[in-house]
């Protein structure tokens, strides 16, 4: 492009606005830019003109390739190679990428208003068992997120030259009309569908091989969770800035929340496991014992003390066989074990004189013949009392309904409410 033929121009200019030799290093271009630019920025009262020539210099270079131009056949060199303009990008927008974005005067926004938004934060949930809760785990997930295309550093374009949005006319946002009614009209504003929002467009040939345009790539990543002992349901496991990238964005977390499995014999409520266990009468009146596999692994021989009798829905606990606590790992809740007592369906005539041999008398049996010729006799029968209950609603729902259908009760009700 640049062969014999190329006129040669002025090659300092640029050297000279940023105060360095012709051999001066990356590092030296990096120390004299930083100074130069804080001390023109228009935000600090400095001179726009000078702050754009500096940035011009600066992005001219800091680039290799155009810096062995510029030094060869000057600025005009430049210009002829990328049309109209140089191709130079918004001096603004050189200073905050040297910057990493940041603002070097320790204060908010500038006059220009470039204040990064915050990107959202992507929440993801992770089923966890309750082994791994106890236990403690790591889990590697994988991750799909966008990232800052490494080819055209998120401009979207081969040149970086962005052109504003015909669609919206660079605001980004379209304001739609519709009529409500006879001189009533309701407008509404939403991001323009043309530049998703960005004001801005690039051009179909410009546009960057990587990304078309989009100025980001998907990527996997692998993240290793660390589940720690005691921790609970609905708990939060943060990874900040792995969220999704986005140029001019500060990019959000990734958030892992747990979600407990439910088992199938345990029951945690807080740092407490609770266990159900059935007995039979037998267990329940002369002694039991049996083997309960805990969360890690071990077994425990859970036995009665000699002479006790457990009654029906009572509870027992064992200290320290609970959870872990969450960051004290040395403590532990309780582990409540419910017990439910099975009793025979029925006795036959050798099994009842067996236990009334050995069981305190019946105090209900000792009634005089006397009392009983005064009582009327009665038959009891099983009853479901959930049923019993829904059976009982029904009718009542059933007489209300009734009501409401017979002629006067609406009529009576208006004339007490006069």
């Amino acid at each position: 492009m640049f062969g014999r033929g190329a006129k040669k121009s002025d090659s300092t200019k640029y050297y000279e606005v940023l105060g360095v030799s012709k051999d001066a290093t990356q590092e030296d271009l990096k120390k004299a830019y930083r100074k130069a630019a804080i001390k023109n920025h228009p935000d600090k009262g400095g001179d726009p003109e000078k702050f754009k020539e500096l940035a011009q210099a600066y992005e001219v270079l800091s680039d290799p390739e155009k810096r062995e131009i510029y030094d060869q056949y000057g600025e005009d060199a430049l210009k002829e190679g990328m049309g109209s303009g140089g191709g130079m990008h918004d001096p603004f927008d050189i200073f905050q990428s040297f910057f990493g974005g940041g603002n070097p005067f320790g204060g908010g926004g500038g006059s220009r208003g470039r204040r990064q938004r915050r990107g959202e934060d992507v929440v993801q949930p992770l089923k966890i068992s309750l082994e791994d809760m106890y236990s403690g785990t790591l889990k590697k997930l994988s991750v799909s997120r966008n990232i800052i295309c490494s080819k055209c550093n998120g401009k979207g374009s081969k040149s970086g030259n962005l052109m504003k949005c015909t669609g919206c006319q660079g605001s980004g946002m379209k304001v739609t009309t519709r009529q409500l009614g006879p001189g009533m009209i309701q407008q509404m504003q939403h991001p323009c569908n043309e530049c998703k929002g960005t004001g801005e467009s690039i051009d179909e040939k410009d546009r960057c091989p990587q990304c078309k345009g989009e100025k980001v790539v998907q990527e996997k990543k692998v993240f290793e969770v660390i589940v720690e002992k005691g921790m609970q349901n609905g708990q939060k496991i943060t990874f900040p800035g792995e969220a999704d990238e986005a140029p001019d964005t500060i990019t959000g977390d990734i958030v892992f929340v747990l979600q407990q499995k439910e088992h199938p014999k345990f029951k945690r409520k807080g740092d407490d496991l609770f266990v159900e266990h059935t007995l039979s009468l037998v267990e329940a009146l002369c002694g039991f014992r049996f083997i309960l596999t805990h969360l890690d692994g071990r077994q425990l021989l859970i036995k009665s003390n000699p002479g006790e009798v457990v009654k029906p829905d009572q509870f027992k606990a064992i200290n320290d066989e609970g959870m872990p606590v969450y960051q004290r790992t040395f403590m532990k809740g309780k582990l409540y074990i419910h017990f439910t007592v099975e009793f025979p369906d029925s006795l036959n005539p050798e099994q009842i004189k067996a236990l009334e041999a050995v069981l305190p008398p019946r105090s209900s049996m000792q009634l005089l013949d006397t009392e009983l010729d005064e009582c009327e006799e009665t038959t009891l029968h099983d009853v479901n009392m959930e049923e019993e209950m829904r059976r009982k609603q029904a009718q009542a729902q059933e007489a209300y309904d009734e009501d409401e259908d017979m002629p006067g009760v609406g009529q009576r009700v208006q004339c007490a409410q006069q």
